[in-house]
């Protein structure tokens, strides 16, 4: 490892030599490489979603052991990093943490070999988002065998990030593709979690809706439909209001359920 570079999550952040990530790369096990592509995939995830994805395989005796000696040594080799802020606070221990890729991670999958480039930990408000947004990824695949279908595709901001033709941007808060054998369905979701003012969020589906009218299409070249994700019964009518305002077909494209029904509801709308 050499000089430092810059900062993450308020620490001093030191870039790793080639021959290190070398290193590393002969030494992953296929657990470690499958924790890799899922962060690089979710940007952010805890401890907990890492554990239903990578480590259910093992006993209950034993998971919550290798699981923290696991992650703790891909820590020690800068694969991951752990946020400051855990989820339940310092109280929540281990189970609490949040993980990023670090320096030499960020190489492993191809990325820009600097770790996340931020000067201070992400906002309690973009940390809420990103992991709502793991957390329907790792519901979505623990529902998917069981429902005779895949997660052909999800990714998160910005890599969901859609371009408008006069300039600008749809910015979504993930991107997923539900398939089966004869079937795909294509989603934006929009996660929102009660703080916004409902004009704010009209003007925000104005912005799908037009791209819609002006034959504006997604990855796959279809146009997905898109989800909203509210906390509560409350917000989903508040929402649900402002969708049926908007234009007579709105509810074609806008759709809105709660954060926790949101995995059933996509499993709903794909077996119609």
């Amino acid at each position: 490892m050499t000089r430092r570079g810059g900062v993450a999550g308020g620490r001093n952040v030191q870039r790793v030599r080639q021959a290190h990530v070398e290193w590393v790369d002969a030494r992953l096990s296929e657990r470690d490489r499958k924790i890799i592509e899922t962060i690089t995939r979710l940007r952010l995830a805890s401890s907990f979603h890492l554990e239903r994805l990578h480590f259910l395989d093992l006993s209950p005796s034993v998971r919550d052991r290798v699981r923290r000696r696991v992650l703790a040594r891909l820590v020690a080799w800068r694969v991951l990093l752990t946020l400051e802020r855990r989820i339940g606070g310092v109280r929540a221990g281990s189970a609490g943490l949040v993980f990023a890729l670090d320096t030499a991670g960020r190489q492993l999958a191809g990325l820009d070999g600097s770790a996340m480039r931020r000067s201070r930990e992400p906002s309690v408000v973009l940390l809420g988002h990103s992991l709502a947004a793991s957390e329907l990824y790792v519901s979505l695949v623990e529902l998917s065998t069981a429902n005779g279908c895949t997660v052909a595709d999800y990714r998160t901001e910005p890599a969901c990030w859609q371009a408008l033709p006069l300039g600008g941007w749809l910015k979504p808060d993930a991107y997923l593709k539900l398939s089966t054998t004869g079937f795909d369905d294509h989603w934006w979701v929009e996660i929102d979690k009660g703080s916004e003012h409902l004009p704010v969020i009209r003007r925000k589906l104005l912005t799908y809706l037009d791209y819609a009218n002006t034959g504006g299409l997604g990855p796959g070249g279809v146009l997905p439909r898109v989800l909203v994700t509210v906390p509560d019964e409350a917000r989903q009518a508040a929402i649900a209001g402002v969708i049926d305002r908007l234009s007579p077909d709105a509810n074609e494209l806008l759709h809105v359920t709660t954060e926790g029904d949101a995995p059933q509801y996509l499993l709903r709308v794909l077996r119609e």
